[in-house]
């Protein structure tokens, strides 16, 4: 299929290079391009002596999720968030959990069509209180993300993005700019790591890290996926741990979520439950407020506790919210004590429904989205 006209866009983080490439300077990885070729993300490019984006305004898919499969536990819990990506990644995971649709190189992945305001309008005739860029990484597809999210703002929706992090300075600073949260992937805690697993390096996610923190008012989590005898090893839980907890402090929700075999790890088994229960103790042994497990049964460590009197303030199950002791400001029930976090008077329904959804192209009455 080939891409429509508006689906192809300029774009401005890139420079020319002595040699006659173009460097394209939105992540670290720097792919140097001349006239033609596509960078590893492959919906970048370079045509007509400049970087391009190919995936404006298309879609690999649009699904309703609870706000707790991103995984955001401390952003307006109990809400549904639509969610959808493009095509493409500026990683290369060998543990891909959406290969079909990051690694893809065939666009006719992008089968579904609509602009920013189109989006934002199905939020929120959906009922949607946020917007989340996922399945694939939106740095890759920045351009359109932040048009998305402007229109999600201009019509009271918060925009949410699921993120590796691998981003430069520059365009770091503008896409974030525009998000009300994160959840940021910290695949693991080495150099080795990064590079042997993900084709990447660890040193500009921790940047972006610590620019969240200190330089932005976007809420975020952070989501460490353990794979075993890969990125679980006891001491780089605690270099992990002790790192968050020294450079972006005791109040930023942490999950650790179980493996499945899959793209090219197959042959890696799944994640035990106490490897789980293992780094979540370890980084409570370090003071951080708010750890969670994912991908496996665990009511318990999946609840959000007080830091400060330990009473259980947000139940969960699985997605489910179950007991809710927080008062309409967002503080403890019992002691008093702000929990930190985005939070509103009161949590919502949405549980742990996904709804798949097409959104169809609008006539004279509006944007109108079909149900699976």
């Amino acid at each position: 299929m080939s891409l429509v006209a508006d689906s192809v866009i300029s774009t401005h983080y890139w420079h020319k290079l002595d040699d006659g490439r173009i460097q394209c300077d939105v992540c670290p990885r720097a792919c140097k391009l001349r006239e033609g070729q596509r960078g590893l993300c492959y919906v970048r490019g370079r045509e007509d002596d400049e970087v391009k984006l190919y995936s404006y305004g298309r879609s690999s898919g649009f699904c309703i999720d609870p706000i707790e499969k991103k995984p955001l536990n401390h952003f307006l819990p109990g809400s549904s968030v639509l969610s959808f990506g493009t095509a493409g990644c500026n990683l290369a995971c060998k543990f891909c959990q959406n290969w079909d649709m990051s690694k893809s190189r065939e666009m006719h992945t992008l089968s579904d069509r609509a602009m920013p305001e189109e989006l934002a309008l199905t939020a929120q005739r959906l009922g949607c209180k946020s917007l989340a860029f996922t399945y694939n990484d939106p740095v890759v597809f920045m351009e359109y993300a932040i048009d998305v999210a402007d229109a999600c703002h201009d019509i009271g929706l918060k925009s949410v993005a699921v993120t590796a992090g691998y981003i430069c300075e520059k365009p770091r600073a503008e896409f974030y700019a525009h998000m009300d949260a994160a959840n940021v992937d910290l695949k693991g805690f080495t150099e080795r790591f990064y590079k042997k697993i993900c084709g990447a390096s660890l040193q500009p996610v921790l940047d972006t890290l610590e620019y969240l923190k200190h330089e932005t008012s976007t809420w975020f989590e952070i989501t460490t996926l353990l794979i075993p005898g890969e990125n679980d090893a006891d001491d780089e839980l605690h270099n992990e741990c002790r790192w968050i907890a020294e450079h972006l402090g005791m109040h930023i929700p942490v999950h650790f979520t179980a493996f499945h075999p899959d793209w090219k790890m197959r042959d890696i088994p799944h994640t035990p439950a106490a490897t789980l229960t293992k780094a979540r103790s370890i980084a409570l042994e370090y003071g951080l407020h708010y750890v969670y497990v994912g991908n496996v049964h665990d009511s318990a460590a999946d609840s959000t506790y007080c830091p400060s009197c330990h009473q259980r303030v947000i139940e969960r199950d699985w997605y489910e919210l179950g007991q809710w002791q927080l008062d309409e400001k967002g503080c403890c029930d019992n002691c008093g004590t702000q929990i930190a976090g985005v939070f509103e008077a009161q949590p919502g329904h949405w549980g742990a429904q996904r709804v798949p959804i097409h959104i169809m192209r609008p006539d004279a009455s509006g944007t109108h989205f079909m149900q699976e």
